[in-house]
């Protein structure tokens, strides 16, 4: 594996761990608690202010119930673009290749055949933008239920806890989300070529 692809592959472990976070429903405390792992190491991890051990991975791995190689993205076709797959059907997929701050990535639902339950809610430190791009997304934030469509967009803060879900059975869905550790937030700009 060549330096460049080193570096990728390490750059996309943070959101990765993330999502496998996420995705079994834990907090950064109760994976420290199981662990071993300080919480604020943890963090630093998934933000991509530093670097993952291989201790620290083999611990993660086991924790979340998946593979080194879906972690790291290294498995049949080894790039930093691999998504990371879940038993359910959830994909992630790293889009930028960061060594900190803002992060993109993509994440897919798989359609449902029966109405979900209430989606079940984290929390952490940092701030999240999510943009719909395809079928309908159950997002809860806070005591709040929203269901967003193509094209909506919102931004929160991720210590306000939330979770999210397929809200239309019979179809996928498809959003991506830019996540930036606490006090790091997009800038939206607004350009008019009639100026």
């Amino acid at each position: 594996m060549a330096v460049d692809d080193v570096d990728g592959t390490l750059a996309a472990m943070g959101p990765r761990l993330r999502a496998a976070r996420e995705h079994y429903g834990a907090t950064l405390a109760g994976v420290s608690f199981a662990t071993g792992i300080s919480t604020s190491t943890l963090s630093r991890i998934e933000t991509g202010r530093r670097k993952p051990t291989l201790e620290v991975l083999l611990h993660l791995s086991k924790e979340y119930g998946v593979s080194l190689d879906e972690l790291a993205g290294t498995g049949a076709e080894p790039r930093a673009t691999t998504p990371l797959s879940f038993g359910d059907g959830k994909a992630v997929l790293p889009l930028t290749r960061y060594v900190g701050g803002l992060h993109a990535h993509k994440h897919v639902l798989p359609a449902l055949e029966n109405p979900p339950a209430r989606p079940r809610q984290v929390s952490h430190d940092g701030h999240e933008w999510l943009c719909v791009l395809y079928g309908r997304l159950w997002l809860a934030l806070g005591g709040q239920d929203l269901v967003l469509t193509p094209g909506d967009v919102v931004e929160f803060d991720t210590r306000t806890p939330h979770g999210v879900a397929n809200a239309s059975p019979g179809g996928p869905v498809e959003y991506l989300i830019m996540f930036g550790p606490q006090g790091e937030r997009l800038r939206p700009r607004v350009w008019s070529s009639r100026n």
